[in-house]
């Protein structure tokens, strides 16, 4: 995942929150800054994990086909899900739960065995979101019956931007940059002269990724040689192309997107994973945002408006 640079005097945590590695930098001083940050992330994984029964999220996917009324962040969420669907032509997808678990991907990923030599299960291409209907008054959600949503992805995004969001909001801090798990949301002042300095995720090593320097707005990375796992000698991973239910292949080993906000920068970066390097770079730009894009040959390929963004 993209590695932040820390400056001196910036006050620094780290802990696991939503089966990943948060780290959390902040200007000023005054309160636990870790307590803070874990607390506000932990609440939200206990309202979006798909591996708490007892999560909003669980109830939500169990309700089959009836409404279910949600807090305002699980709906704001299922929402921004909804929309990043429509607006990325279906490449990302919150409808493949079905998939994933085909793939393996059952448990968390630090529940997931390398390869417990279970079968892969028949491919199962995402219904999509057309039928979902959502109550803005209420905040009710209502899922067609035999649709189920995964909002890991999204939900860090998410996670990263409101954690962001209500830090700068406090006394104790006036600048801040929330990383979870890859999903960096910078926020209120950064440190001078070049803002938040951050090194690219770089999967295959090529040393051609480099820094860039962000003041506010996010950043994120989705590849295949993350969260990957074997299933009778097969490899999976955990980007699955929606259209055919399985994990995806376009020649790209990672994306990373430059956007306002994580959760758009992170399902940016996944559906132009799924969709190639040229189909998913004119994605990217379409929607405003920037980026990179890492080919399986090792070759980088800069988006329009990146250089604004190099140290």
């Amino acid at each position: 995942m993209p590695d932040e640079i820390i400056p001196e005097e910036i006050e620094h945590a780290q802990f696991r929150a939503m089966g990943t590695d948060v780290s959390v930098l902040a200007l000023g001083a005054g309160g636990d800054l870790g307590a803070v940050a874990a607390d506000a992330i932990e609440a939200l994984e206990a309202k979006w994990s798909r591996f708490r029964p007892t999560s909003e999220l669980c109830r939500l996917n169990d309700a089959v086909g009836a409404p279910v009324v949600v807090s305002p962040e699980t709906f704001d969420l299922v929402a921004r899900a909804v929309d990043a669907w429509q607006f990325t032509g279906g490449r990302y997808d919150p409808t493949i739960l079905p998939a994933l678990i085909a793939a393996g991907y059952d448990r968390s990923f630090d529940e997931l065995a390398p390869d417990n030599g279970a079968p892969v299960g028949d491919p199962v291409p995402a219904p999509g979101c057309a039928g979902i209907v959502l109550d803005p008054i209420v905040h009710a959600i209502r899922l067609p019956p035999g649709v189920a949503l995964d909002l890991g992805g999204i939900g860090k995004g998410y996670a990263a931007d409101l954690v962001a969001r209500d830090l700068v909001r406090s006394p104790d801090w006036h600048g801040v940059l929330v990383n979870l798990g890859g999903d960096l949301r910078a926020m209120g002042e950064s440190p001078a002269p070049h803002g938040w300095v951050i090194e690219v995720d770089d999967p295959l090593g090529t040393g051609a990724t480099g820094l860039l320097s962000l003041s506010t707005g996010a950043v994120a990375t989705s590849t295949r040689l993350r969260r990957a796992w074997t299933r009778a000698g097969r490899e999976m991973h955990h980007l699955v192309d929606p259209r055919t239910g399985l994990p995806g292949g376009s020649g790209v080993a990672s994306v990373t997107v430059i956007a306002g906000d994580a959760w758009r920068a992170e399902v940016l970066a996944k559906a132009a994973f799924l969709a190639g390097s040229v189909d998913g770079g004119r994605l990217v730009t379409d929607a405003g945002a920037t980026g990179l894009l890492v080919t399986d040959d090792g070759a980088v390929v800069e988006l329009d408006g990146l250089s604004a963004f190099r140290v």
